[in-house]
C-alpha cells in the first residue's frame, strides 16, 4: 500500500475524478439550459377545463398551456387561501399559462387538480401572439373589414390565415419604414441642426461664407423635410391599410374580444398541428428569437440586439486589450531591467486580477466616460452640449473597461510564452548577426504567438460573462438602435448597447411577468454559452495553427 502510495497511482486517479466531475457538471448544466431554453419553442398542446375553486363559487371555464405542476402541503395551500378538500395532507396544483392578459389582467395563474373537470384538447382552440399584451388563447369566430363581419365559422378561419400572411408583411414593411427609412432622415435632420449650431457658435468665419453655408443647410433641411412629409405620408397610407383587418375571438368563459391583424404576429391551432408543423414552426419561432427585436419589457421577441452588442463589444475589447497586453509584457520580460520595481510592477499586475469588477466600472464612469468622453464633447461636439456625445455610457467606454479588467490575463500568459522560449534560440539568433530587435519581433514573438493567443482566449471568456462593470459603462435594458447602421460613420460607438448576460439579469430578475421571462432566461443563456464557446474555438483554432505552424518551421 505503501508502495503504491508512493507511485503517485492514488493522486493520478483522484485528479482524473475531479476532471470527470467537472465535465459532467458542465455538460449537465449546458444540457439543463438548452433543455429549459430550447423547449419553450415547441408548441405546446392548449388545454380546456371547468374550474369551481369554491362550492359556493360560479364554475369558470380555464383555457391555457401547462406551463408546471407541483405538489404542495394541503396546509401551505390553505394558507394561500386556495379551498383544499378536508382529510387532504398534500395537493397538486398546475400553472396555467392562459394569456389573455388584457382580458383576465394576468398571463399565469395556479389551478388546484381537485377542482379541475377533466381536461379537453379542443383541436379549434386558437393561438396568437401579438406585439402587446403577450398571446391570446381562444376561438376564431368572425373576419371582419373596416368593423363590419364578412365571414365566419370556416370560412373565416381561411380568409384570416390568407389575410394574416399579407398583413404581416406589411407590418414588416411598416417598421422597417420607421426605423430605418424615417430614422435615418431625422438622423440627417438632426446633424444638420448641430451643424447650424456649430456655425453661430464659429465666430472666425466671415459674415459672406456664414450666409452662403447658411443657405446651403436651409436648402438642405427643405429637402430634409420634404422627404419626411412623403415617408409621414407613406406610414399613414400602410398604417390606415393594416388597421382595416381584425378578427372577433371568444375566449373560453364566452367573452368577445376583437383583435386587429396589424397586432398579430402569428397564429397557429396547437391542438390541430401535426409533428412536422410543429417542427417547422419550433425552427421559425426559434430564428424570430435569434434574429428578432425584444418587445413586452423583453419577455417577447427575440435578443438580435443582445448578441450584436456582445460580440461587437468583445471583438473592441479583443482589438483593444491584445496589442497592449503584448507590448506591455514584452517590455517588462525583454527590455525592462528586473529589479524592485518590475517586480512590484509584476506584483500590482497580478493584484489586478484579483479586483472586484465591479471597481473596473466604477473606474470606467469616473474617467472613461465622464472625463475622457466629456473631453471628447467639449473639444469636438460643443454645438451638442449640454446632450452628450462622448460623455455618456457607451459602447466605446464599455469595451475600454473590459479591455482593463482583462489585460492582467494577457500580459501574464504573454510572458510566460516569452520565458519557455530557450535562450539557445536567442542565442543562435543574434550569432547569426540579427539585432536584439530582430530576434525579438522575428523570432521570439511568433514562437510566443500560441501563448498570446491563450491570454486572448482567457480575457474573451471572462469579458464575455461580464455585467456588473456594464451596468455603469454603457450597457442598457433596451437600445432603439444598433451600434451600426447606414449613416456616416456607419460604426458609432457612442451609443449605448444591449448584452446578453445584463439581459438575463433583466428578464430574470427585474421583469414585471416573471414566469414569461423564465423560460427566455434559460434561452439566452444558452444562446450566450454558444456564443463563448464559438470564440474561444476560433481562437483555439487559431492557436493551434499557429503553434503547428512554427513547430513545423523550428524542426
Amino acid at each position: 500500500m505503501k508502495a503504491w502510495f508512493k507511485q503517485g497511482t492514488p493522486w493520478v486517479w483522484l485528479s482524473a475524478g475531479a476532471v470527470s466531475i467537472s465535465l459532467v457538471m458542465v455538460i449537465g448544466l449546458i444540457a439543463l439550459i438548452a433543455v429549459r431554453g430550447l423547449a419553450h419553442f415547441w408548441p405546446a398542446s392548449v388545454m380546456e377545463f371547468e374550474y369551481q375553486a369554491r362550492p359556493d363559487a360560479p364554475e369558470q371555464v380555464v383555457m391555457g398551456e401547462l406551463a408546471r405542476s407541483e405538489t404542495m402541503t394541503a396546509a401551505a395551500m390553505r394558507e394561500a387561501g386556495f379551498v383544499v378538500p378536508e382529510g387532504q395532507d398534500v395537493v397538486v396544483r398546475h400553472l396555467l399559462k392562459q394569456g389573455n392578459r388584457d382580458v383576465t389582467g394576468r398571463d399565469f395563474a395556479w389551478y388546484l387538480q381537485d377542482h379541475m373537470s377533466e381536461r379537453r384538447y379542443p383541436r379549434e382552440a386558437l393561438v396568437l401572439e401579438r406585439l402587446q399584451w403577450g398571446d391570446f388563447y381562444g376561438y376564431l369566430r368572425s373576419y371582419q373589414i373596416d368593423g363590419e363581419v364578412v365571414a365566419e365559422g370556416d370560412q373565416a378561419r381561411t380568409m384570416f390565415e390568407e389575410k394574416l400572411a399579407e398583413t404581416t408583411t406589411l407590418v414588416r414593411e411598416l417598421g422597417h419604414l420607421e426605423r430605418f427609412r424615417i430614422g435615418d432622415v431625422s438622423y440627417q435632420m438632426e446633424q444638420l441642426r448641430l451643424e447650424g449650431r456649430a456655425l453661430e457658435r464659429n465666430q472666425a468665419i466671415d459674415e459672406q461664407t456664414r450666409a452662403q453655408r447658411e443657405a446651403e443647410l436651409a436648402a438642405q433641411q427643405e429637402d430634409l423635410e420634404a422627404l419626411y412629409a412623403e415617408l409621414e405620408n407613406e406610414r399613414q397610407q400602410l398604417q390606415r391599410e393594416v388597421s382595416r383587418y381584425s378578427i372577433g375571438m371568444q375566449t373560453a368563459d364566452g367573452r368577445s374580444v376583437t383583435i386587429g391583424l396589424e397586432g398579430i404576429v402569428r397564429a397557429w391551432y396547437p391542438n390541430d398541428m401535426s409533428v412536422f408543423q410543429k417542427s417547422a414552426h419550433y425552427v421559425v419561432m426559434f430564428w424570430d428569437f435569434v434574429s428578432g427585436f425584444p418587445r413586452e419589457a423583453n419577455t417577447e421577441g427575440g435578443i438580435l440586439p443582445a448578441i450584436f452588442g456582445t460580440v461587437l463589444m468583445v471583438i473592441i475589447m479583443s482589438i483593444v486589450v491584445t496589442p497592449f497586453g503584448v507590448l506591455a509584457a514584452i517590455y517588462l520580460r525583454e527590455y525592462a531591467k528586473q529589479g524592485p520595481l518590475v517586480r512590484t510592477i509584476r506584483i500590482s499586475v497580478n493584484n489586478l486580477a484579483g479586483v472586484p469588477p465591479i471597481v473596473f466600472g466604477v473606474f470606467g464612469l469616473g474617467f472613461f466616460v465622464y472625463f475622457v468622453g466629456g473631453g471628447i464633447d467639449r473639444m469636438f461636439f460643443p454645438e451638442a452640449l449640454p446632450s452628450p456625445t462622448y460623455g455618456s455610457p457607451a459602447i466605446i467606454w464599455a469595451s475600454l473597461t473590459l479591455a482593463l479588467l482583462t489585460l492582467p490575463v494577457v500580459i501574464v500568459s504573454t510572458e510566460e510564452g516569452l520565458a519557455r522560449i530557450p535562450r539557445t534560440i536567442r542565442d543562435g539568433s543574434l550569432a547569426l548577426g540579427a539585432t536584439k530587435a530582430e530576434t525579438l519581433w522575428r523570432t521570439v514573438v511568433p514562437l510566443t504567438a500560441p501563448a498570446m493567443m491563450t491570454g486572448l482566449i482567457l480575457a474573451v471568456a471572462r469579458a464575455a460573462g461580464e455585467v456588473a462593470p456594464l451596468m455603469l459603462v454603457g450597457v442598457v435594458k433596451l437600445a432603439p438602435n444598433l451600434p451600426v447602421d447606414g449613416n456616416f460613420p456607419y460604426l458609432h460607438l457612442d451609443r449605448a448597447f444591449m448584452h446578453l448576460g445584463f439581459h438575463i439579469f433583466d428578464v430574470g430578475f427585474q421583469s414585471p411577468n416573471v414566469e414569461a421571462g423564465r423560460p427566455l432566461v434559460y434561452a439566452t443563456a444558452l444562446i450566450l454559452v454558444l456564443i463563448i464557446i464559438t470564440l474561444n474555438l476560433t481562437a483555439i483554432a487559431i492557436r493551434n495553427r499557429l503553434r503547428e505552424k512554427y513547430k513545423a518551421e523550428s524542426d
